[in-house]
């Protein structure tokens, strides 16, 4: 069989896959003049669009090209704002017309709902954002192996963009890390080699309050700050508490682990405290490194919202937090409830969740490190059947297991909210043999400009 290594060729994007890239086939004939499907994955483009590619390989099955030509733009196409759109994986659809990606978002949670048996006239329009821009409060940034500091590249982990802006994250935020990055680039130390593992620096996180303005700064590491390092470290220290008095907790956190996470096994305050405090519904929450918050508080306050609004909740009512985390959704409703138990298997979350409560004095919260399907069998043994229960699962998904203990312990109303419609959609469809009709989903855009998007639904057990 000849081997072709590479072909130009005119192709029309059928959909964009769970990527955010557009997707097209290819029907090709072999030499003994049999067709084959050849699949392309085709990142910056939109459905209905005319493109000119040429495709390595293609006599595979599956392969993926850039866009060398938009001969058919879609008429939701528009300039990229960033500078680095093209090359950096942050956003995958900032040549998309914000509406249109809205009415994607939509779609995409009715074709799931309705494979699923729902009726997808339930889902109510996608709510986006008035300023779909500077919308993050927490960013992960990462330095190459030279020290430089940016973004991974699209669908490549092993190259790093480096950046001089980011339209998603707080300006404030973006300033403080290329100060970081400047410092870096000054004492020229090196970034982690992932294939080596040497290195010095791996990650650099921000967050900032949009509503206390406190902002957190964490360096991860693979050594102390001191011996050497100790000059250079007072260096960016004096830099950063003088140019940036909103630094509330400048961290620094050792990372000796293979694995590419922000994680640490010792930590350093290197000036302030070790976290920082944010707000949410009116309730003060501590937020540190390690703390899971909602990245979009614009967004996160009308998910608080449409769960109130839907679960109706009541002083004579009992109710479970599923998931509960540092108990986010937690506060609002315990306030709003007779009693509350929130379940969470991160224990350090838990003590999060504890200390938020007694910091706003919710004084009828009670809060269980377990998992979910142990702590929710745990919990009605002792608190008895609830009247609401909240779940906000991982992308992952509750799974069958959990969802089929929910079920079987009948409350009269489940809010579900959601990062990942298609695990939603497989989730509640485990509801419908305890007696469980969907009444409403309401997606809600937390990550402009990428293909994410959040839902909350409600679920009515049936008389």
């Amino acid at each position: 069989m000849t081997t072709i290594e590479k072909e130009t060729m005119i192709v029309e994007i059928k959909n964009v896959d769970e990527k955010g890239a557009g997707q097209a086939v290819v029907w090709r004939e072999n030499e003994l003049g049999n067709k084959k499907k050849l699949k392309l994955t085709i990142p910056q483009t939109l459905p209905g669009e005319k493109v000119r590619v040429t495709v390595d390989q293609p006599q595979r099955r599956h392969r993926k090209a850039m866009p060398e030509e938009i001969l058919n733009a879609h008429v939701e196409r528009i300039g990229a704002a960033c500078p680095h759109f093209e090359k950096c994986g942050g956003c995958v659809w900032q040549h998309w017309d914000y509406n249109g990606q809205l009415q994607q978002k939509t779609n995409h949670v009715k074709r799931v709902i309705e494979e699923q048996g729902f009726d997808p006239n339930l889902v109510k329009d996608t709510i986006g954002m008035d300023e779909p821009w500077r919308y993050r409060n927490k960013m992960e940034f990462t330095f190459a192996t030279d020290g430089s500091l940016g973004l991974h590249e699209q669908g490549n982990f092993r190259k790093i963009i480096s950046l001089e802006t980011c339209l998603i994250a707080g300006k404030e935020m973006v300033e403080a890390a290329l100060e970081v990055a400047n410092w870096v680039k000054e004492h020229a130390l090196k970034g982690y080699n992932k294939d080596t593992h040497e290195g010095l620096l791996r990650h650099l996180m921000v967050r900032q309050s949009f509503a206390t303005g406190e902002m957190m700064l964490a360096l991860f590491a693979t050594e102390a700050p001191d011996g050497s390092l100790k000059n250079a470290v007072d260096t960016i220290v004096a830099r950063i508490t003088e140019k940036f008095p909103q630094v509330k907790s400048f961290m620094w956190l050792e990372n000796t682990d293979w694995a590419d996470r922000t994680q640490s096994e010792k930590s350093h305050t290197l000036a302030g405290r070790d976290f920082i405090y944010d707000e949410m519904d009116g309730y003060r929450f501590r937020v540190w490194f390690d703390t899971f918050f909602q990245t979009n508080p614009t967004q996160a306050q009308k998910l608080v919202d449409l769960a109130v609004e839907m679960a109706e909740p009541k002083k004579s009512e009992n109710m479970i937090d599923l998931f509960c985390g540092v108990g986010t959704f937690s506060l609002p409703f315990a306030s709003r409830v007779g009693k509350l138990v929130g379940i969470e298997i991160v224990e350090s979350s838990i003590e999060s969740a504890k200390r938020n409560a007694g910091d706003n004095g919710i004084e009828n919260a009670t809060f269980l490190a377990q998992d979910a399907r142990t702590g929710l069998a745990q919990v009605l043994e002792t608190f008895g059947r609830p009247e609401l229960l909240l779940l906000d699962p991982p992308r992952s998904g509750a799974g069958g297991k959990v969802m089929r203990r929910i079920g079987r312990s009948q409350p009269e109303r489940i809010v579900y909210v959601s990062c990942n419609p298609d695990t939603f959609a497989t989730d509640i469809k485990q509801l419908e043999p305890f007696g469980y009709t969907l009444k409403v989903v309401q997606p809600v855009d937390l990550f402009p400009h990428t293909v994410h998007v959040e839902c909350c639904a409600l679920l009515v057990r049936n008389n």
